[in-house]
């Protein structure tokens, strides 16, 4: 793990600027750039989660990790969000699937001053596992696709 990590930050200290806004073109992902800056779209988001059926279960923050190294890089968070009810019925349908929980909601900050949220739709996180989660696992991606969904163009709307 650790080497990991100083693989991470070698990676900082050796490239000289971060690459542009998220592309258009990434499927299965669904990409809404937002009129709010980053700190005003964490909180949005943090809102977006407490009224929806699922939680935040983890947060990551290169930008955080960029500054214990003495550097500054623009807004950048990962938001880990499930719930117990929604694992259970995943694992009951697909053991493998385990590995994709929790799903992640990506924040970016934008050169403007504003910040996009991203994620990748449940339905194509799942698909690998449909095969042998069956119509089960389908239910319950296209529950979530739908959860996401309010969540994040809850969070995006002016």
């Amino acid at each position: 793990m650790r080497v990991l990590f100083l693989l991470f930050a070698a990676s900082l200290l050796i490239r000289p600027a971060l690459a542009g806004p998220l592309p258009d073109r990434l499927g299965g992902w669904r990409i809404l750039p937002t009129p709010h800056d980053y700190r005003t779209l964490i909180g949005r988001v943090d809102a977006a989660v407490e009224a929806s059926p699922i939680n935040i279960v983890t947060r990551a923050s290169a930008t955080i990790g960029a500054r214990s190294l003495g550097r500054t890089i623009p807004g950048n968070m990962v938001i880990g969000v499930y719930g117990p009810g929604f694992a259970v019925r995943m694992l009951e349908a697909s053991i493998a699937a385990g590995i994709e929980a929790p799903l992640r909601l990506y924040l970016t900050e934008n050169p403007d001053g504003t910040a996009t949220l991203a994620y990748k739709l449940p339905s194509f996180v799942f698909r690998p596992y449909f095969a042998d989660g069956g119509e089960a696992l389908e239910r319950l991606a296209a529950e979530l696709d739908a959860i996401l969904a309010a969540i994040a163009d809850r969070a995006a709307a002016p």
